[in-house]
């Protein structure tokens, strides 16, 4: 992730990309929509793995409240239980090209 510029931080308010992975659950709904919210715009969302795109094999449990796109805009999907780790680069690439669209840095 480095080789694309993205550096781990430890405030919502100093991220532009976040990645989300995991079931939704009604648990922590609440909180994933603050941290969400505490980030600046322009922001980009992705999606990792099936369950926060669709709640996965969790989908029909009493406690998923997902899929995630229902709460957050979701820019990116990355498909699959587990991802592949070359889908996960790809979409945090193509999450920063839409980053810098958004910024008006990119056509």
């Amino acid at each position: 992730m480095e080789r694309l510029g993205c550096r781990y931080c430890g405030s919502p308010r100093h991220a532009d990309i976040v990645l989300i992975t995991g079931p939704l659950t009604t648990r922590i709904r609440d909180q994933v929509l603050r941290v969400w919210n505490e980030i600046p715009e322009p922001k980009v969302t992705v999606a990792v793995g099936i369950c926060p795109i669709s709640g996965g094999v969790f989908r029909e449990g009493y406690s998923i409240d997902g899929p995630i796109d229902k709460y957050i805009p979701v820019d990116v999907n990355v498909p699959g239980c587990p991802p592949r780790p070359q889908a996960i680069l790809e979409a945090v690439a193509l999450g920063l090209k839409i980053w810098k669209q958004k910024l008006g840095l990119e056509a």
